[in-house]
Order: structure tokens, then sequence, then C-alpha cells
């Protein structure tokens, strides 16, 4: 006997709001602690967890921290991505938000060098540990709920918010840190800089009380409905695996597109910090205003890339925004030289605004698609979060590395140049293989077939 496929999911409007809103308030937690974290690793770390190193030294050493949470989130991601295509996604975003809001909180509680010596900076690589588990599988989660609850069409705007939520973390982290610039030397390194950490926990408190108010996605039930009889699109024991033999050169894709994204990215918003405040020897103040305009210029525009993405595509709008990049990066480090504070605070908002933007609002989209339902969660998270492990939380170290190198930005500019290079070829690729499967050229998909533009 035949039997029947199943039946498309229902998207209700309401409760996809409500998956909106969760996914965004978590993302904000995520990348809150990231960028504070960062913040704090070109501002005060240095001196209250590495006193005995030089500035340049006690920076690296911060920042090779802040890039030990990247080689774990590989891990959290696959391990938490398992659990969510196998038993839901909701009971992972849980999880997820509870670790990295504890996490959090427990950094702005650890004693400094002062107090227990080479204790402490161990404690602070531990929590960054902790905080990297979490968010491993936080972007993947908040993707593939919000992609799971909405249609085709509106899938770019709505999964775009989760990537406008970092601009808001980074606005409230960075301002912060801003607010904690006027604050006398001695208090800001005494007490002061644990205040932004330990006010983490009510961001934390509102995003576990929504998220625990969601209900699973219309898809994964589709799908476990579709188990249920047996057939031969339900999810397999081992996701990775099925991900690996069925969509081989969709991971290569999805690995290589965030290359331009995540390298612009920590550049404008952490490594720029630093650059603006040791290397050019400016106000930190210059250097947090830069990153509060940057970022939260992109609350704005993600969204309406987002938008532009689902009228012409995913893929044109994410390879625009990687070319834009490779071509602004020459002149945004013009801008930054001038030492003119406008001029340095506007670069950094185009930067960030719009070649940044475009990039976020559409890959969201873009990589939900490229996989099924029934691995999806692993699939994203194990194509992004190896390219943020490599690239993302490196990128502040290289940088700061080939600046103290060179005596000058234009290695940076050469590295920077390269990652978007791979992103545009990246798009490229997906264009290839969706013309050899007679796909749609634009780089949208049908929802029910989610993978079928890139399968040849």
């Amino acid at each position: 006997m035949t039997q029947q496929p199943p039946s498309p999911p229902v998207y209700d409007k309401r409760a996809t709001r409500r998956v909106v809103i969760a996914s965004s308030i978590g993302t904000v937690i995520e990348w809150y602690d990231f960028a504070l974290y960062g913040a704090a690793s070109a501002l005060v770390f240095g001196p209250l967890f590495f006193p005995d190193q030089s500035t340049v030294a006690g920076t690296l050493a911060s920042f090779a921290i802040f890039a030990v949470a990247f080689f774990v989130r590989p891990l959290g991601g696959l391990l938490a991505a398992h659990i969510g295509d196998r038993v839901g996604r909701k009971p992972v975003l849980i999880f997820t938000i509870s670790l990295m809001g504890a996490a959090t909180v427990a950094v702005g509680l650890l004693p400094t060098y002062e107090t227990i010596g080479v204790w402490a900076p161990i404690l602070l690589a531990l929590t960054r540990m902790l905080q990297g588990l979490g968010a491993g599988a936080e972007f993947a989660g908040a993707v593939t709920a919000v992609s799971e609850y909405t249609p085709a069409h509106r899938r770019g705007f709505y999964t775009s918010f989760s990537q406008a939520s970092v601009g808001l973390a980074f606005v409230l982290s960075t301002g912060f840190f801003a607010v904690l610039g006027a604050v006398p030397r001695d208090i800001l390194l005494g007490w002061a800089w644990r205040v932004p950490f330990l006010a983490s926990f009510v961001i934390f408190g509102v995003a576990l009380f929504i998220r625990r108010r969601i209900e699973e996605t219309p898809e994964f039930l589709a799908a476990k409905k579709t188990a249920g009889r047996g057939d031969a699109a339900a999810p397999r024991k081992i996701p990775l695996i099925q991900a690996l033999r069925e969509s081989p050169r969709q991971l290569v894709i999805g690995l290589l597109c965030g290359s331009g994204l995540n390298v612009a990215g920590y550049l404008v918003n952490t490594f720029s910090l630093s650059y603006i405040k040791n290397t050019l020897d400016m106000s930190a103040t210059v250097a947090t205003v830069g990153v509060i305009a940057a970022t939260g210029t992109s609350i704005f525009t993600v969204p309406l890339f987002g938008l532009l993405s689902d009228r012409i595509g995913r893929m044109p709008v994410l390879a625009g925004g990687a070319v834009f990049t490779a071509l602004y990066i020459p002149p945004f480090f013009l801008l930054l030289d001038t030492r003119q504070p406008v001029l340095v605070v506007l670069a950094m908002a185009v930067a960030y605004g719009v070649g940044q933007s475009a990039m976020l609002g559409s890959q969201s989209a873009f990589l939900a698609e490229l996989f099924e339902t029934r691995y999806r969660f692993t699939a994203i998270a194990a194509s992004r979060e190896l390219n943020v492990m490599v690239l993302g939380g490196t990128t502040p170290f290289i940088a700061t590395a080939l600046v103290a190198v060179s005596g000058g930005p234009w290695l940076v500019v050469g590295f920077v140049v390269l990652c978007q290079l791979l992103t545009i070829f990246a798009v490229l690729y997906a264009r290839h293989i969706a013309r050899g499967s007679g796909a749609r050229r634009d780089g949208a998909t049908d929802p029910s077939t989610p993978a079928a533009s890139l399968r040849g």
C-alpha cells in the first residue's frame, strides 16, 4: 500500500511571534556574554588576570582565553543538536540558555590574579568553556526553531531577528563599558567591571521564562509523525552521519559561507576596541561608542536585509555583503587611522551596518534551507560552529598579532579580504549546485524540501 506524504506543517502567526521573541532574547544573552568578554578583554582583563604582562602581551592573553570558548563551541553544538534532532528543539533551547546565563554570572564572581594568583586565569578559562558549550547550540537552535515556524517566503525576515539581536547584545554590553569608562580606574578594576556580568541575570531570567512557554516546532512534529510510520524520511539515530552521507556538499557550503561575516564581525566589534585604544592611542570611549554605533545600526539594517533576501534570494544578499566588506576594509582602516573620533565611529557603523548586516540578514535562512528537518539542527551547528571556532574566536588574536608584526593594519586587510572570498566561493558553489539540480536560481527553496535547491 502506498503511503501518503505527510501533511504540510501549519504555521500559526501568534506562535511564530512567540518563538521569534524567545529565540531573539536567547541570542541576546549569548552574544551579550561574548561581547561583554570581548570588551573586557580589550579594556580590563589584562591588568586583572595577567598583571605581569605588557599591554600587548596581556591583551593577547585575554584574547587567547576569548578564543577558548570558540574551540569548545562545536562540541557543545553537536551534543545539544543531536538531542535537538532526536528529542526536540525546545528542551535544548531551555538547557543552553540556562548554561550560558549561569556561566556569565559566574564570570562576575571570579577572584582576580591579585587574590588567588594563577588560578584566576584558569577559572576564567573554565567559565569561558562553559559559555562556549552553551553558545555552541544557541544559534543553530534559534535558527532551526524560527525557520521551522515560518513559511519560506517570510523566512529570511523572521530568522534575521536572531541575528539583529546580536547587535542589541553588543549595544548593551559595550554600553555598560562605555558608562564604566567614566568611572575612576581604581574603582573600575576594583569592582565596577563585575556589574555588567552580574546584570546578565535579569536577561537570563526573562529569556528562560519565555522559552519555557514556547511549543515544539510544526516541522519537527510533522517529521516525528513521519518517523512513527517508519518512513524513509524519519530521523536517524545519529543525525550527523545522515548529514555527512546525504548532504556533504551542503555542509561544505555551510562551513565556508560564514567565513566573511565571522572575521569581519569580530574585527569590528572586538579587535577594533584594542586597535583604537592601544595602537592608535585614542580614548577607550571612542572605541566603545564606535561599537555601539556599529552594532546599534545593525539592529535595524539586519531585518531589512533579511526582508530583501525574501524578495531576491539568499545568495545575492549574502555574496553582496561579502563583496562590499572586501572593498570597504582598506578605507575602513584609513578612516580609523585619521584618529578623528567622528570618522572612526562612522567607519565602524558603515562596516557593520552594511556589509556585515547583509551577511547576517541572509545567512540564517540560507543555512536553514540547506538541510532537511531530520538533521537540520545538527548540520547547522556543525557547519557554523566549526567556522566560528577556526575564524571567529581567533580573529582578534590573529589581527592583534598581525599588527604587532607589521606595525600597521595592512596584513589584517589581506586576511579579511581572503575570508570574504571564501564566503563568495561558498555562494558560487551553492549556485552551481542549484543550477545543476534545476532548482530556483535565487537561492529560495520550497519549505517542504529545504535541501532540494542544492541537491545534485
